[in-house]
Formats: structure tokens, C-alpha cells, sequence
């Protein structure tokens, strides 16, 4: 997985009725893109993330086209 600041984290529901969950990247804290990251939730909180299997990256580029 590889991500850049701006990108969105898109963790999926794990059961039944569970909305998906979409952080922001806003700082890249592993070599090339890789996790960990710094992300911030809708609620403005922040985290440090390495994203599981349950993840999808949406680049900033895909979104803005």
C-alpha cells in the first residue's frame, strides 16, 4: 500500500451495518509512501494508521479528475 499526503483511507465495514470509515492522509511517516501514516478522522481527530487488508487507498488525483 502506498499513499501521499492529501490521499483518503477507506476502511471498510467489518460486520453487518458498519459504515465505512474515511481518514486523511496528512502525513506519510514510512519510506516511499509506505505506513505508517498520520491521519486525520472526519471529527478532526488525529491518528497514527497502518492500514490492514480491510483498507483501500483513493489518491488525491483520482478524486480532484
Amino acid at each position: 500500500m502506498r499513499a501521499t499526503k492529501g490521499d483518503h483511507l477507506v476502511q471498510h465495514g467489518r460486520v453487518v451495518g458498519q459504515h465505512d470509515q474515511v481518514t486523511e492522509v496528512v502525513e506519510v511517516i514510512g519510506e516511499e509512501g509506505e505506513p505508517p501514516y498520520r491521519v486525520r478522522f472526519e471529527d478532526g481527530r488525529e491518528a497514527i494508521m497502518s492500514p490492514g487488508p480491510d483498507c483501500q487507498v483513493r489518491h488525491h488525483e483520482d478524486e480532484t479528475s
